[in-house]
């Protein structure tokens, strides 16, 4: 499939050296696809919101080839957000302005975790937002080597969150606004089949969001064939590639 997937919730209870109980930590496991742009964007409107400079159109690729899969976990015992990314520790992450982004962002619109027996609030939203947060994510495929690994990383990080704190859209889209944040085409990500990236008119970037545009069975009989002729990572990221075009006005578009 090339939608998002949820396959695993659970809730550990650790102990401490004591043998005594502490708090409980929750987990929720997720896979998310990467995406390829049929009409790209090239260049940021804002570096600050993430948003680009024009409408943006992909197909989303199969699972069962490239995926990001992202355990979430979230404890009151934890003291700081932690990232790990194909097993290696990210230790700037809690200070990364992306990261933080999509983490705070949707931690604000988590909604009590209730007790679907006896109706009782487990987890309050307050209690949640207090919360730390430890991310453990790794791609099936070459990362950051120009097949959309971050569209795949930070589409699994935000819907991972938003299944493990049951988060609320406050309007139309906002998962996608917020993914967007972490890195722009991961907005995409978060649909199957083809999407479009809306460009945006409005000063905050809320109206910056992804939709689904076709489905999957729109265009069964489509194929992508990708030939990885390196594994390395990119010498220059697509950020900063985008942001020097702009800045020399290689381009008439960009002016």
């Amino acid at each position: 499939s090339d939608t998002l997937a949820q396959s695993e919730t659970s809730t550990t209870m650790t102990t401490d050296d004591s043998g005594s109980s502490t708090a409980p930590i929750y987990m929720v496991t997720v896979s998310a696809p990467t995406n390829i742009a049929c009409i790209k964007y090239w260049g940021k409107d804002s570096i600050e919101l993430n948003t680009p400079i024009n409408d943006s159109v992909s197909v989303t690729l199969d699972q069962e080839d490239l995926r990001a899969v992202t355990t979430a976990a979230v404890s009151s015992s934890f003291t700081t957000d932690r990232l790990w990314l194909n097993g290696e520790e990210n230790t700037k992450a809690s200070v990364d302005k992306r990261f933080r982004a999509c983490v705070d962002q949707i931690l604000a619109l988590a909604t009590d975790k209730i007790d679907p027996n006896t109706g009782h609030v487990l987890i309050s939203k307050d209690q949640w937002r207090s919360m730390k947060v430890h991310i453990s994510s790794y791609n099936t495929f070459p990362t950051a080597a120009g097949l959309a690994s971050s569209a795949a990383g930070y589409a699994a990080l935000v819907f991972a969150l938003v299944q493990l704190v049951q988060a609320q859209e406050s309007y139309p889209g906002q998962f996608t606004a917020i993914a967007r944040q972490g890195s722009g085409s991961a907005c995409r990500s978060l649909y199957g089949g083809f999407v479009a990236w809306r460009k945006g008119s409005g000063g905050d970037g809320r109206d910056s969001v992804a939709e689904q545009i076709a489905t999957e069975e729109h265009w069964s009989e489509i194929r992508a064939i990708i030939l990885v002729v390196s594994d390395a990572k990119k010498d220059t990221s697509s950020t900063k590639g985008m942001t020097a075009d702009c800045k020399a006005e290689l381009s008439s578009l960009l002016l």
